[in-house]
């Protein structure tokens, strides 16, 4: 059941990552498919698995976030990464700041990812 949910964890980090960048891009370009319904529902989807997947994980391996240091970090970067997705795609009206939304948003998934690997909730 752990591996199970582990693959379908990680599955969901890689598709709603990826789909983050696929549509910051669009955005960029102001390509039409922005305002396609599966663009604006097939990341709600994901990321309901991706948290789903996340809170099974942490009852399987009984780590709890504000317990356990490396789940908290976890919980707080993903936290961060929506805001600043949000600001990327949403709320930043400048080029320049949804760029730099953006780039923060990705430097919190690799951190976040840096964690998930270590289990350790500091950059060094």
């Amino acid at each position: 059941m752990y591996m199970m949910m582990k693959h379908l964890h990680m599955t969901a980090v890689v598709l709603s990552v990826l789909l983050f960048v696929l549509r910051f891009i669009w955005k960029q370009m102001n390509a039409p498919i922005m305002q396609r319904k599966w663009v604006k529902v097939v990341p709600h989807i994901i990321d309901t698995v991706l948290l789903a997947s996340a809170i099974t994980l942490c009852i399987l391996i009984a780590q709890y976030p504000f317990v356990h240091g490396w789940v908290t970090a976890k919980v707080l970067g993903v936290v961060t990464y929506i805001v600043l997705g949000f600001g990327a795609l949403k709320w930043a009206h400048s080029k320049g700041m949804q760029w730099g939304a953006f780039v923060l948003a990705l430097a919190t998934i690799v951190f976040t990812f840096k964690v998930a690997i270590t289990k350790q909730p500091l950059l060094f």
